[in-house]
């Protein structure tokens, strides 16, 4: 091994030196989230937020339509395939925190089902005192009886974890619980888990996930449970999952260098042993005995040549042995990308996005190779493969598009078959949706999608709402929102959906372009779509408006310190804002394969040039910007919004700012919260674009 030279060593120095020789941040007790002091300043700035915002006229009926959206018998109660029977998690007046229940398949096909209520969250939280939030539950197939369910308190990304039989419908006494941490668990056996939690001191990486994992037999406390795997402490963490197949159950582990790579390690017998896959490889599940996963990077394997963007099938045993044995199933071009991956017990489903249009797929495996066939949507829209069974060839899919309501299909014995529709939130009549490109800084052609209400006409006078992400790979895709729709398009604003490079729209290589060092060009890509929609006339500074949350916050934050002149509104939602400190926060430091390491010189040299909290000046004029964000956040720290907030009512900037004290890295734990946001979030809009 070579030793570092000087220069490689005297830079290894640098970051702290760096750090100390910068100006101190005031702000830093904002960052102590649940401190008096902290919450005091969150709780009165809240209250003047809501009383101003409160007195426009938008409010009350924005609010009270919202809520009656959310709260809607009509809605599409979301399917879960478990054998021949249908779960669903469902909140309601009655049922604020929700209940879980099921009912049989044939039951769920008719306009009417006849459900039995599971697990009961609003009693819970009566009994216990504490405001729990339903995470979820893992369950030990192929009988699905005992599970582990996931409670948040809060809404929180940490759980506590208890044992639950589906058959009794009652929490086991004395059975399986793990304390709160953000954990993951699975089943090996009826009286055996697989635990990823916080088991001490130095149990966590510097993300705060757990990096160890120990196998726990029933009757034994939690503290007797035995090692099987250790990650670094400066991996992104390590996760636990199981895959159930006809062909049997897959117990595997995962451990995550960074966000965008993983090792993969398959439970044989009592060993782990490794499958030969690239580390930035995305695992998609296991079919008839062959691993499915798709490329981020180009790769060499088994004599050939296979490309980033492709999914591919390679045997266990092969993979095992090292010597993979590999079939390509999808094959990406320069607008056409994979989306998700689901499987059947005969079939391996696909979606894709052809320029960011969904399509869906079914492929099976035959002697002369896979066949592939492409199911018939309504439209140019979204589609989404909801859940699909392990042990049959059934599966739920949803389409919907800006003006289409969502409609579920189900798809058995080969047949496809709509068996839910949402209603009509809205008058759709006259409006328009579009799809448009503008060209960003670099000449890189930009798509996004226009949705203009009736009577439109492009005089540079219409309120226009600009929603953008644009990182982590994530795609936006034409979506069906009532109260969008209700709140704004019908009201006569104009709304815009940005699909920028950070995203998955075409594949990694799209992703990759806004990476770390080409970070800006999500800005810049941003920023272009802005300029072009004043450049058709859509609208005009003063009457255009831009939203995003948590990443998509950082977007916006980045977007109108560096053009404050281009918006007269910025929604700002549980953002990243302090790009010099996030990865000291919470979950941050798991996000640095995306952004950069501040503490690198080399780094923090273009992460300033658009980290929002040190880019603020009080001798620049903003816009009024909306901040919020939750108390319970622990995935992207409150203190972003907070010390935002702070610094630029400090330089003279008005800002709005609100903290609800529950919802976790969302709006609200329960739907009158969420209503209260998008309330308050629509009046804003109205107030400042009209």
């Amino acid at each position: 091994m070579l030793r570092p030279t000087l220069l490689a060593a005297i830079l290894m120095l640098l970051p702290c030196l760096a750090v100390a020789a910068g100006p101190s941040d005031p702000y830093l007790w904002l960052e102590e989230v649940e401190s008096e002091k902290a919450l005091a300043w969150a709780k009165d700035l809240s209250r003047a937020t809501v009383a101003e915002l409160q007195k426009v006229k938008e409010y009350k009926p924005i609010y009270a339509r919202t809520l009656e959206i959310l709260d809607a018998r009509e809605r599409i109660p979301t399917p879960g395939l478990w054998g021949t029977e249908v779960y669903n998690f469902w909140q309601d007046p009655q049922h604020e925190r929700g209940i879980l229940r099921r009912t049989s398949l044939e039951s769920y096909r008719t306009a009417s089902p006849v459900w039995e209520t599971v697990l009961d969250i609003d009693a819970l939280v009566k009994a216990d005192g504490v405001p729990w939030v339903y995470k979820g539950r893992t369950c030990l197939g192929p009988e699905n009886r005992r599970c582990m369910v996931s409670l948040s308190r809060g809404g929180a990304d940490a759980t506590e974890e208890r044992e639950f039989d589906l058959v009794t419908r009652t929490f086991v006494e004395g059975g399986f619980s793990v304390p709160e941490a953000k954990s993951s668990v699975t089943w090996i056996d009826a009286d055996t888990l697989w635990v990823a939690t916080d088991f001490g001191a130095g149990s966590l990486t510097t993300s705060g996930y757990p990096r160890i994992v120990k196998v726990w037999r029933r009757g034994t406390p939690l503290s007797a449970a035995t090692a099987l795997f250790e990650a670094g402490v400066d991996d992104m963490g390590a996760w636990v999952t199981s895959v159930d197949t006809p062909e049997g159950r897959y117990n595997l582990i995962q451990a995550l260098p960074t966000i965008f790579t993983a090792r993969h390690y398959l439970g044989v017998g009592g060993r782990l042993a490794r499958l030969d896959i690239p580390e930035d490889a995305e695992f998609q599940g296991v079919f008839r005995d062959r691993v499915l996963f798709s490329l981020r990077s180009d790769w060499a394997a088994g004599g050939g040549m296979f490309h980033q963007g492709a999914l591919l099938a390679a045997g266990v045993d092969s993979l095992l042995q090292g010597k993979p044995v590999i079939e390509v199933l999808f094959e990406p071009s320069a607008r056409v990308s994979l989306a998700s991956v689901a499987t059947t017990s005969d079939h391996v489903l696909l979606t894709t996005l052809d320029n960011v249009r969904g399509k869906l797929y079914r492929l099976a495996p035959g002697k002369g190779g896979w066949s592939r066939e492409e199911l018939p949507l309504p439209g140019l829209g979204a589609v989404d493969i909801k859940t699909a069974s392990e042990t049959s060839d059934v599966f739920f899919y949803q389409y919907q598009d800006f003006l289409t309501p969502a409609s579920l299909f189900l798809v058995q014995g080969g047949k496809s078959e709509k068996v839910k529709s949402l209603p009509a939130f809205f008058d759709a009549t006259g409006m328009r949706a579009e799809q448009y490109e503008a060209t960003s800084k670099d000449g890189t052609r930009i798509p996004y999608f226009l949705i203009t209400p009736k009577g439109f006409k492009a005089d540079g006078t219409a309120p226009t709402l600009l929603y953008g992400y644009g990182g982590f790979q994530n795609s936006e895709t034409p979506s069906y929102g009532p109260v969008l729709g209700a709140a704004w398009l019908e009201r006569g604003g104009v709304y815009a959906l940005a699909n920028l490079r950070g995203g998955g729209e075409f594949g990694p290589s799209w992703h990759k372009a806004a990476q770390k060092e080409n970070r800006i060009k999500s800005f810049e890509d941003f920023i272009a779509i802005a300029e072009d929609l004043v450049a058709r006339r859509i609208t005009s500074p003063k009457h255009l408006g831009i939203e995003g949350g948590s990443q998509g916050g950082l977007l916006v934050g980045g977007a109108f310190t560096m053009r404050p002149d281009l918006f007269g509104a910025v929604v700002c939602q549980v953002p990243l804002l302090d790009m010099q400190r996030y990865h000291k926060l919470l979950a941050g430091a798991s996000w640095m394969a995306e952004y950069g390491d501040p503490d690198k010189p080399e780094e923090w040299s273009y992460i300033q040039t658009w980290s929002p909290y040190q880019m603020v000046r009080k001798d620049v004029k903003y816009p009024k910007v909306f901040f919020w964000t939750t108390t319970r956040d622990d995935r992207v720290h409150p203190g972003h919004a907070r010390k935002m907030v702070a610094r630029m009512l400090e330089q003279g900037h008005p800002v709005y700012y609100y903290e609800n004290t529950e919802g976790g890295h969302g709006g609200g734990s329960v739907n009158r919260q969420k209503a209260e946001i998008k309330a308050l979030e629509w009046a804003y809009l109205w107030k400042m674009l009209r």
